[in-house]
């Protein structure tokens, strides 16, 4: 079995961009004022990359599918840069993967890209990362002749055939290589595409917070991989969704006990140190639990934060860098917890229902039923779904 061709996966992800809703569409009520785009994005200079295999139905055949996943990149500074930036990250529950956090720890930096994808994956998907990196440093004037990428994961195997490793390296360097600014692609997409989040269809979601010029006027974005959450504990707005909707569970088999896990990539242009970083790294947990996660024994709850202020970071003389006052931090704090929420909902909000292997199937959010409860619980926006938050 071939997975579809990486033009007609990037083609697909182009027109849901355009095409899936978003949380906010739904009047679903946020704290805080996103940017633009209202996606990680709106941080200056960083690019997000994505290529989608979906390929395939029936019974599992390993190796041949059927097909559920994919692979998603973020560059902090684009595909032009190699400058590495300042980052810190953090682990709430560690039944997961993300390489290359040791040297993080180790240097305060984060060189080249962040990928995600599913767990047995990640080694492609290293491997593919350092290879796209030594043909890039001929464009970015450098040897790149050591390199420790960055990549995560979360597990898709309920839909996907996870053990027929069927990413591979012409589909990283497809995300790579498509990785743009702009909006972001959510839902059944990227390395997001056969996840499910408190037993409903989830995957990639995104959101960004904009500072205003009291707090200095910086931006936060975040990217979610998400893939976690028992369906009791699932709340939105305030709202106890997962004991209101306790139906359109998956089919037999799926995940119960909050098994699973979610990737959390935040990036900032506000001008902080690594220590500052991980700190930043660590509220993005506060979103994961206001939505219903509690860091349960088999989830991977693992999250990466990036600063794209300082150039000079990795500089290999005296560097002068700038650094937020630490009390100047709490609104930066605020802002994650509030993007991490949104990009949460965002992704089980843009996804679809999906039958993977085996028939299983994993249903999508019921949008009208949570507009019922935003009326019922007086939850609803300015536009009229329900009461003020």
């Amino acid at each position: 079995m071939k997975p579809l061709s990486v033009f007609y996966c990037l083609v697909a992800i182009s027109a849901l961009v355009l095409a899936q809703p978003r949380a906010r569409d739904l009047g679903i009520p946020f704290d805080g004022a996103p940017g633009k785009l209202n996606a990680i994005t709106d941080v200056a200079g960083v690019e997000v990359g994505m290529t989608t295999l979906i390929e395939g139905s029936g019974t599992l055949e390993t190796g041949k599918g059927p097909v559920r996943t994919g692979v998603t990149v973020v560059l902090p500074r684009g595909k032009q840069s190699a400058v590495p930036c300042f980052a810190g990250w953090w682990s709430l529950n560690g039944n997961g993967e993300m390489t290359g956090t040791t040297w993080v720890e180790e240097s305060g930096l984060l060189s080249g890209p962040v990928a995600i994808t599913n767990t047995h994956s990640v080694g492609a998907v290293h491997e593919a990362v350092i290879a796209w990196s030594l043909k890039a440093a001929e464009r970015w004037g450098n040897s790149y002749d050591f390199s420790l990428p960055v990549v995560a994961e979360t597990y898709d195997g309920f839909l996907n055939d996870i053990n027929g490793f069927h990413v591979k390296r012409e589909h990283v360097f497809a995300a790579l290589e498509d990785a743009k600014t702009g909006p972001v692609a959510e839902g059944n997409v990227g390395g997001g595409t056969g996840m499910i989040s408190f037993g409903f269809k989830a995957g990639t979601g995104t959101s960004s917070r904009a500072l205003d010029t009291r707090s200095g006027g910086y931006t936060v974005g975040v990217l979610v991989q998400s893939n976690f959450g028992r369906r009791q504990n699932f709340a939105i707005a305030g709202m106890p969704v997962g004991k209101e909707i306790t139906d359109l569970t998956p089919s037999r088999g799926a995940p119960d006990d909050g098994g699973g896990s979610i990737i959390v990539v935040v990036a900032t242009d506000a001008p902080l140190l690594p220590h500052q970083l991980k700190r930043l790294a660590k509220r993005a947990g506060l979103g994961v639990g206001i939505v219903g996660g509690r860091g349960e024994d088999s989830s991977g709850d693992i999250f990466i934060a990036f600063s794209t202020a300082n150039p000079e970071a990795a500089s290999d003389s005296v560097a002068t860098v700038r650094m937020l006052a630490g009390p100047r931090m709490n609104r930066l704090f605020e802002a994650t917890v509030q993007a991490t929420e949104e990009a949460i909902v965002n992704a089980l909000v843009a996804a679809r229902t999906m039958t993977g292997v085996n028939g299983n199937t994993v249903h999508a959010l019921p949008q009208e039923r949570v507009k019922d409860l935003l009326r019922k619980y007086g939850r609803g926006d300015s536009r009229g779904v329900g009461g003020d938050r």
